[in-house]
């Protein structure tokens, strides 16, 4: 029998070693307070909705793009900090990000088309309200 090897302790720091800490709990608490941020930003620009991020980008509104965006970067973290992905081998982070990316670009595709095709129907006129 093979004795087992020891596990490797997890990296200690985020934001590409940027911000470190001395412990697994500070790091959990450090991560939850950057999400936590991110959260409260959201909830501040739904609530607010300011004027100046009104503007049409790509087919979408500015706000649109940055809430998406926002929720990504939170995915990312907690897939990343929390999931551990950062201690996996490099072909398997390539595998779950990748994969990630192509269906939240798909998705975001398919939400774009769709939503122009309903948003034209509804400003024609042609809805059927009579089934």
């Amino acid at each position: 029998m093979e004795p087992h090897a020891q596990a490797e302790p997890h990296k200690l720091a985020i934001f590409r070693g940027y911000l470190k800490f001395k412990s697994n709990k500070q790091k959990i608490w450090g991560v939850l307070i950057f999400l936590a941020i991110v959260t409260a930003i959201e909830v501040l620009l739904g609530i607010y909705k300011p004027a100046i991020l009104d503007v049409e980008v790509m087919g979408m509104k500015l706000l649109n793009w940055i809430f998406i965006i926002l929720t990504i970067v939170k995915a990312y973290y907690i897939t990343w900090d929390f999931m551990h992905m950062r201690d996996e081998t490099a072909s398997l982070r390539r595998m779950v990000v990748w994969t990630a990316v192509f269906l939240i670009s798909y998705i975001i595709f398919i939400l774009l088309q769709e939503g122009g095709y309903v948003e034209s129907v509804f400003s024609k006129g042609f809805v059927k309200t009579d089934f």
